[in-house]
């Protein structure tokens, strides 16, 4: 009788560690980083910089469209590089301390990236840095308006 309760018990052991024990030697999907939209995103010191993308319509100047959370309990100024007409172009952004920027909608604060010569559907290098932390080049994807929710974010909708 022993034997049939202690073979039973080594039985339900085996079954529920060879059931549940995926997680040893497979790597948790929900622990990898992804960007969940259309955008890209990166981190630099207590700037994250999150799903950055530009809407640009001919390919001639894009609107920068990102959200910037500050960290930091100081207002930060943030340097967005690109290149245009083979000369590099910096445009800077105070972002307030303890914030979260959204940049690029109507009626707020607007990058309007000029002569980037870049159509719709590729990647443009643009280049985040602010204060004394290392900057991160990020390849940012070029999209039309033809999506409802991007419609009204082309560069001659949000200008001032």
């Amino acid at each position: 009788m022993r034997a049939r309760i202690a073979a039973s018990v080594i039985l339900a052991a085996g079954i529920l560690l060879g059931t549940s024990a995926c997680n040893l030697v497979a790597p948790q999907a929900t622990t990898k980083h992804y960007d969940a939209s259309d955008g890209v995103s990166a981190d630099i010191g207590d700037l994250d910089v999150r799903n950055a993308i530009l809407i640009s319509e001919t390919g001639t100047d894009g609107n920068l469209v990102v959200t910037v959370v500050n960290k930091a309990g100081t207002a930060a100024r943030l340097a967005v590089q690109f290149e245009s007409k083979g000369k590099k172009i910096t445009q800077h952004v105070v972002l307030a301390g303890d914030s979260t920027t959204v940049l690029g909608e109507p009626d707020g604060e607007v990058v309007i990236l000029r002569g980037i010569d870049s159509i719709p559907g590729s990647l443009v290098p643009v280049f985040f840095q602010y204060g004394e932390a290392s900057g991160k080049e990020l390849l940012i994807p070029v999209l039309d308006g033809g999506l409802p929710e991007y419609s009204e974010l082309l560069p001659a909708d949000v200008e001032n």
